[in-house]
């Protein structure tokens, strides 16, 4: 496969994203218009919250779908809070939830509070994809990595994605690897996202190379496999052959 067809295929996974602190509801169109205009549609947005009906109202009947956060960046929203932004996050529009898990608490050994708190949220979801932040360059070892994926499927997450984007660490090939081995042992379809500093096209083919490998060349679809970015946008475009419609968000992955 070329690096240009590479690029279109990476393109088409991507959760374009801005969740920078000065997002605006004008980003958030522009952001809209960027994932509708490009060689191939991205598989979704992702914002903030606020943001999900300025969204819903500018992509229209578009396929390109909308993501938004909830528990987000730190984790430690009380579940009464958290299980009411999902709601609202839904009744907006949302058609997908990126959901923190409580990292801390499962660090600290709390997996029945996390655990509770992913299942609350996931009822509430419904139909609607839910993917479950674990906050993977936080956490000690790999081993911990894994018992985190476990958990948050359990609890029934759709996805678990590896990262914020927040942190100083966020996204790697061995914490996916981790969560892909866990992701094969599960009976149900589950997908994976990493997410935060994936930003070149040699980032992306990491990834999608490792996937391609554990789980078959055939499994990285919208419906398993996304690139949680902004930056990424840009050089997947260039790389296709064609000039980026703006500029990448700032202050997102």
């Amino acid at each position: 496969m070329s690096d240009a067809d590479t690029a279109r295929r990476a393109l088409a996974l991507l959760d374009l994203t801005d969740l920078a602190d000065v997002a605006t509801a004008d980003g958030a169109r522009d952001l809209c218009r960027r994932a509708v205009s490009g060689p191939v549609p991205v598989a979704a947005v992702c914002l903030w919250p606020r943001f999900v009906a300025v969204a819903r109202q500018a992509l229209g009947d578009s396929p390109v779908r909308i993501a938004t956060v909830v528990n987000f960046p730190e984790g430690d929203t009380p579940i009464a809070p958290a299980i009411r932004e999902t709601e609202e996050a839904l009744e907006a529009g949302a058609d997908e939830i990126d959901f923190v898990l409580p990292w801390r608490a499962v660090l600290a050994g709390q997996l029945t509070t996390a655990g509770a708190m992913i299942r609350n949220v996931k009822m509430r979801c419904g139909d609607k994809l839910l993917k479950v932040i674990l906050e993977s360059g936080e956490y000690p070892d790999l081993d911990k990595v894994r018992v985190a994926s476990e958990l948050a499927i359990a609890a029934g997450a759709d996805f678990i994605k590896t990262s914020t984007g927040k942190t100083a660490r966020s996204a790697s090939i061995p914490a996916a690897r981790a969560m892909l081995g866990v992701i094969g042992m599960t009976a149900r379809p589950i997908g994976l996202k990493p997410s935060g500093g994936i930003r070149t096209l040699a980032d992306a083919k990491s990834y999608l190379a490792l996937a391609d490998a554990m789980m078959g060349p055939d499994w990285a679809t919208p419906a398993t496999f996304r690139f949680g970015a902004s930056g990424l946008y840009t050089a997947l475009i260039e790389e296709i052959g064609g000039a980026a419609p703006g500029a990448p968000p700032r202050g997102s992955y």
